[in-house]
């Protein structure tokens, strides 16, 4: 998986960040997915769980970040493909939304939108807002909860919020 981060993103600190993701018990639990085409790894998706500033301790919310797929498979579907077969699995383990800092042109045609027309903030200032976006799993949570997002030690540096 953390060839195929290297791989997606040329270079080290995608991969660094999910090495440091999946070993910190403040992501935890987490989902990690990786597809393959022909036995070749191509793809890879992480969540991790988040909370909510303020919200009730049994609301389950989670993360992706990130997003990897190998430069010649992309545009394949295969980033579609993790990011529904995820999400599905994290809806039957009970996790109420799901978070994205990403490209608006590309995450809304996966039930994705932007996260602070309901009030929920990113845990740093992100720039263009309509980057910060949630997927509702379960749609009644919208406009009961609102605040600022609490991410896993390891994604929590500003750096990192920057789309």
């Amino acid at each position: 998986m953390l060839a195929v981060e290297r791989l997606a993103f040329g270079g080290e600190v995608e991969a660094g960040l999910v090495a440091e993701l999946i070993a910190d018990p403040t992501a935890q639990p987490h989902l990690s997915l990786l597809a393959h085409v022909k036995s070749r790894a191509v793809g890879h998706i992480l969540f991790t769980a988040v909370r909510l500033e303020g919200a009730a301790p049994g609301l389950m919310l989670a993360i992706l970040a990130p997003l990897a797929v190998v430069p010649d498979a992309q545009r394949k579907g295969i980033g579609c493909s993790l990011i529904e077969h995820g999400i599905r699995l994290l809806g039957e383990a009970g996790v109420a939304l799901v978070f994205v800092l990403g490209h608006p042109g590309y995450y809304p045609r996966h039930g994705f939108e932007p996260a602070g027309r309901h009030g929920l903030r990113a845990p740093y200032p992100v720039s263009p807002e309509s980057a910060w976006m949630v997927r509702p799993i379960s749609p009644s949570v919208l406009g009961r909860v609102q605040g600022r997002v609490i991410c896993a030690d390891a994604l929590d540096r500003p750096e990192y919020w920057i789309e």
